[in-house]
């Protein structure tokens, strides 16, 4: 959510902004924002001169009646109360008006970092640089759900029976890979100077509104019936909310936190072959790092973050890319977004497996994230970033150390938490 001191001033500017992400449907909003907001600060003025009026007025009333002047108090009287009415549909009108300019200012996408490109879909979304080498191995690479298959570590069907599509269990060392993964994941944030925490997995819908666009929010997010809770859909959510309404301190500067949980998300369904495993699922597991920073350095903590996660999955033997989000394949409240996609042997292409972000100011105004400076309180800056999401990094892990005979290579780094082991075998 932008700042509507940048409507008043510089309407252009949003407008150019709004086109940029061509979301031209949008571009009326400004204008109604605007004329609201002149609405607003009338009906202000209207309500601050009849109470300043009815105080004037209130104060003759005592010298009336000490003049014996009854019949002139009780005329004033009868206009003050009249004055009440008025000052009370004023404020009542003044609320329905900022209503709607919250309600408005809420779909107003943030103002994109210059260097976005612009482009209408992910289609044009620009590989910034690779990491490792894509190598193609000259024996097949099956299907991920293929080589889990070989070590009895996926079972949809029972998963079907207990919750339904989209839902797995992972079992014996798959599992224990998988988990693995975020063990490690987890020590290396913390190595890596961040705060480890386990947050809720669910939040007010306040909280969801204040993290997410409503488009995302409908898409995603399972909401709990009879309740005002929603399961996270990342624990970006419940870590970012974590400071709603605080004023944090400047030497408390930057926050830097790492977090595992949960996740889950409507997305599902047909989609193609990719449906058979675990690419697209209702539920997973997730290390995600996020930070809340004075506004002057969110660019540079942007660069750290990403780069966070590049090192991660080259640490698995994955290599991966940067792909740098187009302006029509980002989300309304980031101001600048890269993906970070592994590479598929058996595919012979990318996918993406992590996601950095920087939203600007936009989730602190929304949720009333500040800090206090010289010249009063100012709105942080927030970023996040996906550490490792699984089952799609095993995915990736998986296919980029699968040997000819059907085994799995454990990356050196995962050995200690896979109890010394340097390879699963298939089960015969």
């Amino acid at each position: 959510m932008i700042d509507i001191k940048l409507i008043r001033e510089n309407e252009e500017l949003v407008k150019e902004n709004i086109k940029k992400k061509f979301q031209d449907e949008k571009l009326p909003l400004v204008d109604e924002v605007k004329e609201l907001d002149v609405k607003v600060r009338d009906v202000q003025v209207k309500a601050d001169n009849l109470k300043a009026e009815k105080n004037r007025k209130s104060s003759e009333i005592g010298k009336l009646m000490a003049q014996g002047k009854k019949e002139e108090a009780e005329a004033i009287k009868s206009e003050i109360a009249n004055m009440g009415d008025e000052i009370k549909s004023l404020e009542e009108e003044q609320v329905k008006l900022n209503a709607r300019i919250k309600e408005i200012m809420m779909v107003i996408p943030q103002i994109m970092d210059p260097s976005v490109p612009i482009g209408e879909d992910d289609t044009k979304n620009v590989e910034v640089q690779r990491f490792g080498e894509a190598v193609v191995p000259k024996y097949e690479v099956p299907h991920h759900a293929d080589i889990i298959a070989r070590f009895n570590g996926l079972d949809k069907d029972s998963a079907g029976r207990t919750s339904g599509e989209g839902f797995y269990y992972l079992i014996g060392d798959i599992a224990r890979l998988h988990e693995a993964m975020l063990a490690y994941a987890r020590d290396y944030m913390i190595d890596n100077g961040f705060t480890y925490a386990i947050p809720p997995f669910m939040i007010h819908s306040d909280v969801v509104t204040g993290v997410m666009s409503f488009p995302e929010m409908e898409a995603m997010m399972y909401k709990i019936e009879g309740e005002d809770l929603y399961l996270i859909g990342t624990s970006e959510h419940s870590m970012i909310g974590k400071f709603k309404d605080q004023i944090i301190k400047k030497e408390d500067l930057p926050i830097n936190m790492t977090s595992y949980s949960p996740c889950f998300r409507k997305e599902g369904g047909s989609h193609g072959l990719e449906e058979r495993g675990l690419y697209r699922v209702h539920q997973f597991e997730k290390q995600e790092m996020i930070v809340i920073c004075e506004p002057e350095d969110s660019m540079d903590w942007y660069e750290k973050m990403w780069k966070l996660t590049v090192d991660l999955f080259r640490s698995w033997d994955v290599p991966v890319r940067q792909l740098e989000c187009c302006s029509g394949d980002l989300a309304d409240l980031k101001v600048k977004s890269c993906d970070v996609e592994a590479w598929s042997p058996r595919q012979q292409k990318f996918f993406e497996v992590g996601s950095c972000s920087t939203l600007g100011d936009a989730q602190a105004r929304r949720l009333g994230i500040r800090a206090k400076g010289e010249n009063g309180t100012y709105y942080l800056h927030t970023l996040n970033n996906t550490v490792v999401a699984t089952p799609r990094g095993l995915i990736a892990v998986l296919e980029n150390n699968y040997q000819e005979d059907g085994s799995v290579k454990i990356p050196k780094v995962l050995q200690p938490y896979m109890g010394g082991k340097t390879v699963i075998e298939p089960i015969k």
